[in-house]
């Protein structure tokens, strides 16, 4: 690759991505970037907080020359943290998927399943301007404002995700997989309050999504439509179900074919509120808090390698 100036790069690293099983393909990014005759400066931490702050230090205009993009390795997660951080910056965003889901680099073309091909596209694309897609600016019932990439979730997908969380074992995929079943033997049904630009209606549901990104927890299609810059939010809202309607309508959502079914209510929006007792909500995989949430499409706030 040649470019016309040599970018100084911030390249955070989840050493723990996919349990352990991603750990090589951050050496394999700061190594092809240096190739490229780039200036490189690895981050690896031992926690999410930690390495945010590194990240954040590296990023900030102080002592030493500004960094010219931040790139994460890793899963969601590490999507979310670079997101957090150079959302409505300028500063761009590249993406080395290496977690269980990837949801986000499933949503942007970047190569889910095979890191080499990854890093190769970002070698290749972080020579050329980075494209500009839609993020989404979540403000939280305090006032705090958060930045997502991909989507805010806040019923069934949520609880299997805090299930998961809580969970010691098993490790990897097979993790969600236990807290899936969990959830479904429970299956909560949530009484919510949705205003969707300005317009409000009480809904006994199971399921709300709200986002940017075609799907969540590895592929499952909840927004089948969605589209990362054509600065409007997609909303999922799933009626209440018994178990054995949810069991017959889940094969159709992970492939999403599920928008003609009269249970579902698909639409778009530039601000979604959503409002429920005891639920919390999750943004690209990692826990926001609980609800009422305050979701609005920042259009073309993030700049990405992709």
């Amino acid at each position: 690759m040649t470019t016309t100036k040599p970018l100084r790069l911030v390249v955070a690293i989840n050493p723990t991505a996919s349990f352990g099983r991603g750990r090589p393909v951050g050496p394999a990014v700061v190594s092809a970037l240096e190739t490229a005759g780039h200036e490189v400066i690895p981050l690896v931490r031992s926690s999410h907080a930690d390495l945010l702050a590194a990240a954040s230090d590296s990023l900030a205009i102080g002592a030493q020359e500004h960094a010219d993009a931040l790139i994460v390795v890793g899963g969601d997660g590490m999507v979310s943290l670079g997101t957090a951080l150079v959302a409505g910056t300028g500063v761009p965003l590249g993406i080395v998927p290496s977690g269980t889901g990837n949801d986000m680099a499933r949503a942007l073309g970047i190569p889910h399943d095979d890191p080499a091909a990854a890093i190769r596209m970002l070698v290749e694309r972080i020579a050329a301007p980075a494209r500009a897609v839609d993020a989404l600016r979540v403000t939280q019932v305090d006032g705090r404002t958060t930045w997502v990439a991909g989507t805010v979730s806040a019923g069934f997908d949520a609880f299997v995700n805090e299930r998961a969380n809580a969970l010691r074992r098993p490790r990897g995929r097979l993790r969600y997989d236990v807290a899936l079943v969990l959830e479904l033997v429970r299956l909560r049904q949530v009484d919510y309050e949705i205003e969707i630009d300005g317009v409000g209606q009480t809904v006994a549901g199971t399921l709300v999504s709200v986002g940017n990104a075609r799907s969540v927890g590895g592929g499952i299609a909840l927004l089948p439509d969605a589209i990362v810059d054509d600065g409007e939010l997609d909303v999922l809202v799933v009626d209440r179900l018994s178990r054995r309607t949810f069991l017959r309508l889940f094969p159709r959502v992970a492939k999403g074919t599920h928008g003609d079914d009269p249970r579902v209510r698909l639409s778009r929006a530039r601000r979604v509120r959503v409002s429920a007792p005891g639920v919390i909500a999750y943004g690209d995989g990692e826990r926001l808090g609980p609800l009422p949430l305050e979701i609005e499409v920042v259009p073309g706030a993030l700049a990405v390698f992709a």
